[in-house]
């Protein structure tokens, strides 16, 4: 299930907080759950297509003509296509009917679909073949947290509330792992459902032995007071608040359409004219959205029958609009860097590595399952696509992060809102930080900045005070500790600098640009030293070091640029 309803805000804010019996689940893989036999496929028509309450269906809807059954003249029927397109939330039952023949499709998050792949990959007719790649989340769901827990490393040997089977259980793999943690380092709260009942892991979270929990926007808010930290009042929890949005990690919820693999193999042109009508609607609703009052005639039934098909009500259109806000559309070139560039940190061959790897180690699958894609020609996908080329425009205002990110070095918060962090040691008089002694690092920087997206990376360099401590015992006169102080300062700073840049480098030299806005560099001289006064030459050369502060910024509003 993945759902967002704005409005529930507003529903849960006005109810007394009162407690609720919730009810957990065990977990166990969907293989040992789901025994549906394999049934041929129904081909229609019309050929069912699975949807799930989330913005990036609203592209589909538009490609079959703001209509739930292929309209006349829409883009799927110019394609040729002949559709029915069925909400289902439950993927439990959307995987039965996928094994069953009602549907030749699985709608999902990549998660989603690797949690099923062991049982829809036990038959080679049944076994996925992914296709398209519609979305990220980039805003709708969340961690809220309890007071005490102030990074994600602080959460281990806490207990979590997730919902089964659902989106974020590969958030919390991602996250834990950027930690150094596993899944088997907390005590997960397994829920049935996401939000809207009392078994929810927003429900969960009001008790006193849940520590945090995965939720959607809305339900992240109420628990908060609106995204602050909870005062105890109208629905929320004293001390809670949101330690990380996917507005900050952006690129871990890929959302995909996957393909049967008899069906695949039989008519794979006509999947292909399915995923190029995505890719159509996609750039058509942007434009819409982007000039709304201008095509208030295209956007008035475009988002009507969003809201009637996703929602349930023609009049929950600013809940409609809310859902597509949550999400970031990737487009013809996102496809192209996650299903054809392997070097590529978010690809789909490091997504499945990453997610089978923590499922498998949390017994959520039995083991490893294929999982295929489709290999596309993309030149032929090209089609009608304007602007597919476009560079991506900096995300972060430079001047404002460093204005920020300074205020903070001055009133010692820096720490605040750090979701991960690691360092880097150097030698006396180095200046050059190059890719055959750093590159697990290098490595380990450009990960973090392609899935945390909408993170600030300080880059932080730090002197030894051993020369400064000595001039003090020598009693050096201030001016000359000040100068020495000094040096150290801008030391570090050039260090930090150089760092930086090796780094942006090593990601461009092998295809990998970063967003350079996300950077920012500090020098702290000797003012942070891990000892005070070295006494062994180790611990003299653990004070010089650059630190990697991974920051979640996004509530400083003049900071972020949100993508469109």
């Amino acid at each position: 299930m993945r759902t967002r309803f704005w409005s529930l805000v507003m529903v849960v804010a006005l109810l007394p907080l009162t407690a609720q019996a919730v009810t957990t689940i065990d977990a166990p893989p969907l293989k040992q759950v789901i025994r549906t036999p394999t049934g041929a496929v129904n081909e229609g028509p019309p050929l069912k297509v699975p949807l799930i309450t989330w913005g990036g269906d609203i592209a589909t809807i538009l490609a079959n003509g703001n209509a739930a059954r292929t309209a006349a003249g829409s883009i799927f029927s110019q394609k040729g296509l002949d559709l029915e397109l069925v909400r289902v939330d439950d993927f439990k039952q959307q995987v039965q009917s996928y094994l069953k023949g009602e549907t030749p499709f699985l709608r999902g998050t990549m998660g989603m679909i690797h949690m099923a792949a062991d049982v829809v990959g036990a038959d080679p007719q049944t076994r996925p073949v992914v296709v398209y790649q519609m979305t990220w989340s980039n805003g709708g769901d969340c961690l809220v947290v309890k007071p005490g827990i102030g990074n994600v490393a602080a959460l281990k040997g806490k207990t979590i509330a997730v919902q089964a089977y659902g989106p974020h259980v590969a958030y919390l793999a991602k996250a834990l792992r950027d930690a150094g943690l596993s899944m088997r380092d907390v005590t997960i709260r397994w829920l049935p459902d996401l939000t809207g009942t009392d078994n929810t892991p927003m429900e969960a979270f009001y008790g006193n032995d849940v520590d945090a929990a995965f939720v959607i926007i809305p339900d992240g808010l109420t628990l908060t007071s609106g995204g602050n930290v909870g005062n105890g009042a109208e629905g929320s929890v004293k001390g809670a608040r949101i330690l990380m949005s996917t507005k900050t990690a952006n690129r871990i919820i890929a959302d995909v359409y996957a393909v049967r693999s008899d069906f695949f193999q039989a008519h794979r042109d006509r999947v292909r004219q399915f995923v190029h009508g995505l890719l159509l609607a996609e750039q058509q609703l942007k434009a819409i959205f982007k000039d709304r009052q201008g095509r208030m005639a295209e956007f008035k039934p475009m988002i009507t029958a969003a809201a009637s098909i996703l929602l349930d009500s023609p009049q929950a259109t600013a809940d409609a609009e809310a859902l597509y806000a949550d999400c970031q559309y990737v487009g013809f070139r996102g496809n192209v860097d996650f299903f054809g560039n392997p070097k590529w940190p978010r690809s789909f061959e490091r997504i499945t590595e990453e997610v089978q790897s923590a499922f498998v180690a949390a017994n959520l699958i039995t083991a490893r399952a294929p999982l295929d894609k489709a290999q596309w020609d993309y030149d032929q996908l090209r089609e009608g696509l304007l602007g597919i080329d476009d560079v991506a425009s900096p995300r972060f205002k430079t001047e404002e992060v460093a204005k920020v990110v300074t205020q903070r070095q001055a009133q010692g918060t820096l720490g605040e809102g750090q979701l991960f962090s690691f360092e880097i040691n150097f030698k006396p008089n180095q200046k050059v930080f190059s890719e055959d002694l750093y590159q697990d690092a290098f490595d380990q920087v450009v990960e973090l900045a392609s899935a945390y997206g909408g993170a600030v990376i300080t880059v932080e360099g730090h002197s030894d005070p051993l020369r400064y401590r000595k001039l003090e015992k020598q009693g050096a006169d201030e001016i000359v500790l000040r100068r020495t102080m000094q040096a150290a300062k801008n030391l570090s700073m050039s260090r930090a600098i150089a760092v930086r840049d090796s780094v942006i480098g090593y990601a461009r030299q092998n295809g990998l640009p970063l967003d350079n806005s996300q950077f920012t560099v500090l020098g702290h001289g000797i003012s942070q030293p891990k000892y005070a006064t070295p006494r062994t030459q180790q611990e003299w050369l653990d004070n010089m070091r650059v630190v990697f502060r991974i920051i979640q910024i996004e509530a400083e509003e003049t900071v972020f640029e949100p993508l469109n």
